[in-house]
């Protein structure tokens, strides 16, 4: 068996993709030109809040002994992949649908781990960061619905709810990062 996505569903993995990519390969020259010139200070260190160059300098940074943002380029280059054959119309298996999706989940959780550590332990956000952040939920949402959008029972009402959980995901950390730095934050009006 084999399934084709929708057209809207293929440019969002592919458009979603690109950007996480360029995110995760502008992160990586960032870390190295870090490691070679200490006194570097990366061009997404805007200030005390949004600095990357702070966040790059932690061990949550490098959690498997290398830079995370290498992970973003492997997993981001196969979706990159797959969405550039999936806008083609070139159809997949449902298990590499179930691969992506498996690898998509293993991504948010990630995610959400980088975001607590971002939040109360680092004390900084970084921009590029975020970017993944903001992206890995739609892909999820995307290959929920092509896995289980015309399924009944509960995967069904999962892939039928995908956007609101995408909804409740971005307004759950925009409350957070607004509360963890609202000191900051209104310090600016």
């Amino acid at each position: 068996m084999t399934d084709t996505a929708t057209a809207r569903s293929a440019w969002v993995l592919l458009i979603g993709g690109l950007a996480g990519w360029i995110a995760a390969v502008t992160l990586t020259i960032e870390r190295f030109k870090l490691f070679t010139d200490p006194g570097y200070v990366p061009s997404c260190s805007i200030n005390p809040i949004l600095s990357c160059g702070s966040v790059m300098a932690t061990d949550q940074a490098a959690l498997f002994g290398f830079p995370n943002p290498i992970i973003g380029i492997v997993g981001f280059s196969v979706v990159v992949t797959l969405g550039v054959l999936t806008v083609a119309g070139v159809r997949f298996p449902r298990w590499i649908w179930g691969g992506l999706w498996l690898g998509t989940a293993l991504g948010v959780v990630f995610i959400g781990w980088l975001i607590f550590q971002s939040l109360y332990r680092i004390n900084a956000l970084c921009p590029y960061c975020i970017v993944v952040w903001a992206i890995i939920t739609p892909l999820l949402a995307v290959v929920t619905d092509q896995l289980w959008g015309r399924s009944r029972g509960p995967l069904g009402v999962i892939a039928e709810w995908r956007w609101t959980f995408v909804a409740v995901f971005y307004a759950v950390v925009l409350l957070l990062v607004f509360l963890r730095f609202q000191d900051y934050w209104l310090s600016l009006v």
